[in-house]
């Protein structure tokens, strides 16, 4: 038998409904929000139990411990999410001509990007905030996915092709995820 415990912090709720064969809606409720996660893979069962969520699977192999693994990190995630958030920090770097953003609904325009006249775009997923503070960009929100995805399309808009990356590292980087 293989089997993972996460805690449950004080302030946080999680309700689980399904089971093995339908699979399982594990939905987190906490100060900063709600959130859920539709999970399924017969042979592996939620259940709550004594302040705690157990995931667990009667058989042990190797595809069953690393399933009932990823279900507790996920499970994990969402009650970090709705308790404390995620936040990611981008720099942006430039060396010759000074990169203008701003947010535009669930947009983040990108402007003279290495000297570029039209804008780039990156969209911002589901329910996250970007904020701008001059050569920083602050990405938060509760959920893990949508911000690292975020993040990801913020650094993608300003890939550079065609063009040493030694030389020319104008760009937006992921700086620290936490």
């Amino acid at each position: 038998m293989v089997e993972r415990f996460v805690a449950i912090p004080e302030g946080v709720e999680v309700s689980i409904e399904g089971d093995t064969f339908k699979g399982y809606l594990v939905k987190a409720k906490g100060p900063l929000g709600e959130n859920s996660r539709f999970l399924r893979f017969r042979g592996v069962y939620i259940e709550k139990c004594d302040g705690k969520v157990r995931v667990y699977a009667n058989e042990e192999r190797r595809r069953f411990k690393a399933v009932v693994g990823t279900f507790a990190s996920h499970i994990r995630n969402l009650i970090v999410g709705v308790k404390d958030g995620f936040e990611y920090r981008l720099k942006v770097v430039y060396a010759h001509f000074p990169i203008k953003l701003r947010v535009e609904g669930k947009e983040v325009v990108i402007e003279n990007f290495l000297g570029e006249k039209h804008p780039r775009r990156a969209k911002i997923v589901g329910r996250c905030e970007v904020e701008v503070r001059g050569q920083e960009v602050i990405v938060r929100g509760i959920d893990k996915e949508e911000c690292g995805q975020t993040a990801a399309n913020l650094e993608h808009a300003t890939r550079i092709k065609d063009k040493d990356p030694r030389v020319f590292q104008d760009g937006i980087y992921i700086v620290q995820k936490g």
